[in-house]
């Protein structure tokens, strides 16, 4: 394995957080932050769409 490849454990951790995220997000987006070839931050941006004035 290489210095830069993810553990087993690492990589079901990560996917794990991902799950749980993409079960709560209706509209937005995840975004992997990689350092050293490694993830070490994930974000999370969701997006409310609010009704123009014309229509409320």
């Amino acid at each position: 394995m290489g210095a830069n490849q993810l553990k087993a454990d690492e990589i079901k951790e990560v996917f794990a957080h991902i799950e749980a995220m993409l079960e709560t997000l209706k509209y937005g987006s995840i975004t992997l932050v990689v350092q050293d070839g490694k993830i070490v931050q994930i974000d999370k941006n969701e997006k409310v769409r609010l009704q123009s004035n014309k229509q409320r």
